[in-house]
C-alpha cells in the first residue's frame, strides 16, 4: 500500500468542483500549514475533505497558485513508468485512429489526464514541455515509458513555456535521448513543413491549426492568398498545395520565413509563392496603400491576450487586425481569424474580430467557428485547454 502525505480541504472549502471533475485545487482551498508548506515541489499528496475522506492523489506545489493537480482516484496508485505508460497508451490509441501518421499531440495535458505536460510528436522524435512541477520531478519515468512504447529516435525536452517558470522550474531545454540534428520534414493536408524543434518558436509546428488550415485551403483554391503571422507557412503552404494560384507569406521572423520557404511543397510552387518580412500590422497597412487584395485573407497571431490582465489591449489588436484584414480582401471573398489567446474567449474574439470588419466598412456572413484539431481535445471542466479560436468569414 502506499503512503502520500495528506492534505486537507479547509473547513469552509469543499470538494465539490474536484468531485465534478475540475483538475485543480488553489492555494487557498487548502490547509496549507508549516508542515505541508515544507513539501517539495511536484511532490504526490493524498487529497482528503475535511473529514479526512480520502479524494484521491494529487501533483502538490505549495509555491503555485495551482497548489494541488488531481492525477489518479486510487490513492493506490505509483507514479512510476507503468503509470505513464498506461496513459500515454491511451493517448495515442486516439491520435493513431484519428490520423495515418505519426505526426501529432500525443498528450495534450489536463484534457489526456497528465496535467501540465504537452508531447508532440513527430514520427520518432517526440517534443515534450514538463510544465509543471511534478512532471519535471518524474521526468526520468515518463522518458522511460517514452521509450519502452514508442523506441523514439530522440526525445527533446521542451522547457521554454511560461508555465515552468510559474511553477519555479527551469528553462534548460535539451535532448535527453538521440540527437536532433535538423528540422523535421512533416506533412499535413498535401503540404509539407518544416519542424525546427530546437530554435523554432514553441514545439516548431503547430498540429492546433491543421483542421483550419485544410479548410483555408479549400477556400482558397484558385485564388490570391494571403497568410499573415504566417510562422512556417502553415495557411500558405496548405492553400499552395491545394490549388491557391498565388500565395503571400508574412511574419516577423526572417528564420520561419526560411523555413517556410525551404519546403517541398514551397520548392514544387516557387513561382506562386512569395514572401514578405515585417510587422505584420505595417505589412497590411502597406499592402492596402498598394491597392492589393485578395480573395483569402488568414491572420493568426500571437496570443495578444495570454492572460486577464492584458485582456482589453489583446481585444483591441484584434480588433485591429479584423479591420486591416478586411480591406484586403476582394469582395466576396474570405477572411479568417485566429485567437490564441487563453483570456479571450470565443464570444469577446467574434465582438472584437466583428468590431473590426465593420469599422473596415465591410459585412460579414459567419461560415464556421472552429477551435483545435481532435489531438488537442477539451477537458470538459476547464475552459482554459479550449484556447484557440478561429472565425472563417465570407466579405460583400
Amino acid at each position: 500500500m502506499s503512503y502520500y502525505p495528506i492534505v486537507k480541504f479547509r473547513p469552509n472549502k469543499t470538494p465539490q468542483r474536484l468531485m465534478r471533475g475540475f483538475p485543480w485545487v488553489y492555494n487557498d482551498e487548502l490547509v496549507l500549514d508549516r508542515r505541508t508548506k515544507k513539501l517539495p515541489a511536484g511532490s504526490i499528496v493524498t487529497l482528503a475533505d475535511k473529514s479526512g475522506e480520502a479524494l484521491g492523489i494529487a501533483a502538490f506545489n505549495a509555491d503555485s497558485k495551482i497548489t494541488a493537480r488531481f492525477l489518479d482516484k486510487s490513492t493506490d496508485a505509483v507514479i512510476d513508468k507503468a503509470w505513464f505508460a498506461k496513459r500515454l497508451q491511451t493517448a495515442a490509441t486516439l491520435r493513431d485512429q484519428l490520423y495515418a501518421q505519426p505526426f501529432y499531440r500525443l498528450v495534450h495535458a489536463e484534457a489526456d489526464n497528465l496535467p501540465g505536460l504537452i508531447i508532440d510528436r513527430f514520427g520518432d522524435v517526440f517534443s515534450v514541455q514538463p510544465n509543471a512541477a511534478w512532471a519535471e520531478a518524474h521526468f526520468e519515468a515518463l522518458v522511460a515509458a517514452i521509450t519502452d512504447l514508442f523506441n523514439p529516435t530522440a526525445i527533446y525536452k521542451n522547457a521554454a513555456s511560461r508555465g515552468r517558470n510559474l511553477e519555479g522550474l527551469d528553462d534548460e531545454s535539451a535532448c535527453v535521448l538521440g540527437e536532433i540534428s535538423a528540422p523535421i520534414a512533416v506533412q499535413m493536408n498535401g503540404a509539407t513543413y518544416l519542424a525546427d524543434l530546437i530554435e523554432g518558436q514553441k514545439t516548431g509546428l503547430f498540429y492546433d491549426q491543421r483542421d483550419n488550415h485544410a479548410l483555408a485551403a479549400k477556400l482558397g483554391t484558385g485564388g490570391r492568398f494571403l497568410d499573415v503571422f504566417c510562422h512556417v507557412g502553415g495557411f500558405g503552404l496548405a492553400a499552395a498545395a491545394n490549388g491557391a494560384k498565388d500565395v503571400l507569406l508574412v511574419d516577423s521572423s526572417a528564420p520561419a520565413l526560411e523555413l517556410a520557404l525551404k519546403t517541398e511543397t514551397a520548392k514544387t510552387f516557387a513561382g506562386s509563392i512569395d514572401a514578405r518580412k515585417g510587422d505584420a500590422f505595417d505589412v497590411m497597412t502597406k499592402l492596402a496603400e498598394e491597392g492589393e487584395t485578395f480573395d483569402t485573407v488568414v491572420c493568426d497571431p500571437p496570443a495578444f491576450a495570454p492572460a486577464k490582465p492584458a485582456l482589453e489591449a489583446g481585444l483591441r489588436a484584434y480588433t485591429r487586425v479584423a479591420k486591416l484584414g478586411a480591406a484586403l480582401v476582394t469582395p466576396g471573398g474570405y477572411l479568417v481569424l485566429c485567437s490564441c489567446s487563453h483570456a479571450a474567449t470565443p464570444e469577446k474574439f467574434r465582438s472584437a474580430s466583428l468590431l473590426g470588419i465593420a469599422k473596415a466598412g465591410r459585412h460579414a456572413q459567419i461560415l464556421h467557428m472552429g477551435g483545435a484539431g481532435a489531438d488537442h481535445p477539451l477537458h470538459p471542466q476547464l475552459g482554459e485547454s479550449g484556447y484557440l479560436k478561429s472565425i472563417f468569414l465570407r466579405l460583400d
